[in-house]
């Protein structure tokens, strides 16, 4: 598992999701987070520069390997942030260990049991600014279908995302694009395209979770040009204390749309704490 660190003090995991990798924290917010704290930013399982298996890409396994890497590094109790994906992978993180996750940060993305299966009905769901969300049933697609359809074409499909599912459509630079493209195009790197073909499992075992709301304090938001109040609604009904809500100007992308909004609200969160 390839991972980044900087700074020191109390740690703080960040989760990147799909379309992206650790990549997405390092210029803009990690050098702020690490003036205060130890950051800590994975590769998960299929992305990146971390091994790409055929299997076990539902959030519980993704959860468990990041898991793995925070008793390895020596960490007892963390300050968990989740993009996307791997916001997924932090809430099954969190609810898995709830004592030993002081604050979770829950970004752009719905669960699996808890509106997520809205994004696979037909008309297709829309977002913040109208448009058609139809992407999540076509990578969930059987049988290698999409890896074959997008295998060679990886940067049309980048690139696509990450301007579509924009407020501002040059938020992610052109040199981003070329490092996730690198990564995305190495052998076994669209296995990533398997975050979405757990949706069924990952429901099953978020209603499990759900029985034992979160009881440790949660930021949620998500973009008002895409899911805009969704995440916070979304955690309401699996943990008893969220805030948050909907980030004006911003898409899909929110480290990169609106670093500065997401450095000082992390930072805030995160001092209460520390009080």
């Amino acid at each position: 598992m390839h991972y980044v660190t900087a700074g020191r003090g109390d740690p703080v995991v960040l989760l990147h999701g799909f379309a992206q990798t650790c990549h997405m924290w390092i210029a803009r917010i990690m050098p702020a987070l690490a003036q205060r704290y130890t950051v800590v930013a994975p590769d998960l399982r299929g992305a990146g520069d971390s091994e790409k298996p055929p299997h076990g890409y539902d959030k519980k396994t993704l959860a468990e390997d990041v898991y793995q890497l925070v008793q390895h590094l020596g960490f007892k109790k963390i300050f968990l942030v989740g993009h996307d994906f791997g916001a997924n992978t932090a809430y099954a993180y969190a609810a898995a260990h709830q004592d030993q996750v002081r604050r979770l940060v829950f970004l752009e993305t719905l669960l699996g049991g808890f509106g997520y299966e809205d994004a696979l009905r037909h008309p297709f769901a829309t977002d913040g600014l109208g448009r058609a969300v139809w992407h999540v049933g076509f990578l969930d697609a059987p049988d290698g279908i999409p890896e074959a359809l997008i295998a060679g074409r990886e940067r049309l499909l980048l690139r696509w995302f990450h301007q579509h599912f924009a407020y501002n459509p040059t938020a992610v630079s052109a040199e981003d694009l070329e490092e996730y493209v690198r990564c995305y195009s190495s052998p076994g790197g669209l296995n990533a395209l398997k975050y979405y073909s757990t949706h069924y499992e990952d429901a099953a075992h978020n209603r499990v979770l759900a029985k034992t709301p979160l009881k440790m304090p949660v930021l949620a938001y998500g973009g008002a040009a895409f899911l805009g109040e969704g995440p916070k609604k979304a955690l309401e009904q699996l943990a008893v204390n969220v805030r948050g809500g909907s980030i004006p100007e911003c898409g899909h992308w929110i480290p990169e749309e609106r670093p500065q909004f997401l450095i000082d609200e992390l930072l805030k969160f995160f001092a209460e704490e520390d009080g």
